[in-house]
């Protein structure tokens, strides 16, 4: 029933934005909708804003569920489908169950992609497009182990584990630690924890009964990064060293003081902005290169990496720019290196 009411909603609008009444492709409408409320997909609104300016889209408008709930989602999506979006980019609330509505939009004329994280295979979403999320907690962990001079405990403070992410974060790390020769240990890994309160309750609780025992910290998700900062800052002893993820404002200060050796970047805004833009070529009529150069992962094999560095106290002052840079640098290959459009 649902897959019959998108595909009568999409024929609708459709035919108002045909090229009877708009001209060429009609005007491509972007949903960029996340799993749920965080504080890392904000980027995505202003890189919305931005791919309508720089790219002519008619709209490219970032809508929140309340609550961390697949089906929630899925009824924010078939509500903007229902409003006369063309176009969806999503953050999967279900590795698995994220599909099949992806499935029906894409059967109905409605592109769709994965962004910050991808669905199992097989898949109707075009591509996706985030961190490659295994390989920035690898080097983000090697970053650890150089600081802590190869020797010592640490901890992992890691994300939901409904977070597709999460699972390739802590093999990651745990790869890291194998490689380091036997001098490195993970004591302990937390996880579950993507959200203020349980994080503060549970990061706060090691630190008090195992803070004496650790020698560094790992984090892979950003609230845990965030209140494992505060922690260390709050304590004001600089001996445990910390390499994070993501570019809030307490770690990034936290780095300027020296209670944060480091922090991993990733490039919600460029996943963003990219990704609005691919929907309105794919919606252009272009399509996917064969031999175009994809990237694997344990979840897909059309994965497209939008990013990662680590910054230090050398250049946390220009992660802007770091990030900006990379942004630009996919964008202005990406139709020779991925697509085929019409001449």
């Amino acid at each position: 029933m649902m897959k019959k009411f998108i595909t009568l909603i999409v024929s609708f609008f459709a035919l108002i934005s045909s090229p009877v009444f708009a001209g060429g492709h009609g005007v491509t409408k972007v949903a960029l909708v996340p799993g749920g409320p965080h504080p890392y997909f904000a980027a995505w609104e202003q890189a919305g804003l931005d791919a309508v300016k720089d790219f002519g889209l008619g709209k490219a408008d970032y809508r929140v569920p309340a609550e961390w709930d697949l089906s929630q989602q899925n009824e924010l999506i078939e509500s903007l489908v229902g409003q006369g979006y063309n176009a969806v980019l999503v953050f999967p609330g279900d590795a698995v169950g994220t599909n099949k509505i992806l499935g029906e939009l894409d059967d109905a004329g409605v592109p769709t992609a994965a962004l910050a994280g991808c669905v199992e295979q097989p898949t109707q979403a075009k591509f996706c497009f985030g961190t490659d999320t295994g390989h920035s907690a690898y080097l983000g962990t090697k970053e650890l182990i150089k600081a802590l001079g190869g020797k010592g405990k640490i901890a992992h403070f890691t994300g939901f584990l409904v977070d597709p992410n999460t699972t390739l974060r802590i093999n990651a790390v745990e790869q890291a630690v194998s490689e380091a020769g036997g001098g490195v240990e993970i004591i302990q890994v937390i996880a579950d924890i993507d959200a203020y309160e349980p994080a503060d309750e549970k990061i706060n609780a090691f630190m008090a009964a195992q803070g004496g025992e650790v020698d560094g910290i790992v984090t892979t998700a950003w609230v845990p990064a965030v209140v494992a900062a505060q922690a260390l800052t709050n304590m004001g002893d600089k001996r445990i060293k910390m390499v994070g993820i993501d570019h809030d404002e307490v770690v990034l200060k936290a780095i300027k003081d020296g209670f944060v050796h480091g922090t991993m970047l990733q490039n919600p805004y460029g996943q963003g902005y990219i990704g609005s833009y691919v929907m309105d070529k794919v919606r252009q009529g272009c399509e996917f290169k064969s031999d175009a150069p994809w990237k694997s992962t344990a979840q897909t094999d059309q994965f497209i990496d939008s990013g990662t560095v680590f910054v230090d106290i050398s250049d946390v002052d220009t992660y802007v720019m770091a990030m900006r840079g990379i942004s630009l640098e996919i964008l202005e290959t990406f139709d020779s290196t991925y697509l085929n459009c019409p001449s």
